[in-house]
């Protein structure tokens, strides 16, 4: 039993401790840091990288086919199929009102039967953003409002067409992938 109660207090010992963060840019969507930290006594730089967290929203329409987002993505240089998502306005912003806002915003539904699906943390190994993704049925019209930067089109795909393109690597949007996947799951399941 002792032995048991060391091994999970060696657990709860982190190996690195963080020394000074200094900040490096701060940009509208997130701040870049330079980390000094100490690893089991070697002192040495990482980045890190701060976002105030998102939401995002996979909307199941009535015939049971998904509602997705075309847009552009200016860091891939292409247009990427999504599930609607957008940043949390404020750190106190809750996720699922956030969660509405985009839902209405990219696609130009509404729906008050949200749950949440799952939370991602979209880069673990230097960036803290945290996804809640949110279920949607019973989607009503509302009303569309892009934001000024944004071109968006809207989509409704088959569940499996959906899953197709993330086996042939034609998806690679961490959110939409982990979104579907586990909406797949469930549905296997007869958890929906």
């Amino acid at each position: 039993m002792e032995e048991k109660k060391k091994q999970e207090e060696k657990k709860e010992e982190l190996p690195v401790r963080l020394l000074e963060r200094k900040l490096r840019y701060k940009g509208s969507v997130l701040e870049v840091y330079e980390d000094t930290v100490d690893v089991s006594g070697h002192v040495t730089h990482w980045d890190f990288i701060h976002h105030i967290g998102a939401a995002a929203v996979l909307p199941v329409l009535e015939d049971g086919r998904l509602l997705m987002v075309r847009q552009y993505r200016h860091a891939l240089s292409r247009f990427t199929l999504e599930i609607p998502a957008g940043k949390r306005d404020s750190e106190e912003e809750d996720f699922l009102l956030c969660a509405k806002r985009e839902l209405e915003e990219e696609t130009g539904y509404k729906s008050e039967a949200l749950e949440l699906l799952l939370w991602v943390n979209t880069t673990v190994a230097f960036l803290d953003e945290k996804i809640a993704i949110y279920l949607a049925k019973d989607l009503k019209k509302g009303q569309q409002c892009f934001d000024e930067d944004e071109e968006i089109f809207l989509e409704a795909w088959a569940l499996e067409d959906l899953l197709k393109l993330i086996s042939d690597g034609k998806m690679t949007d961490s959110k939409t992938v982990a979104a579907i996947q586990a909406y797949a799951i469930k549905n296997l399941r007869g958890e929906l």
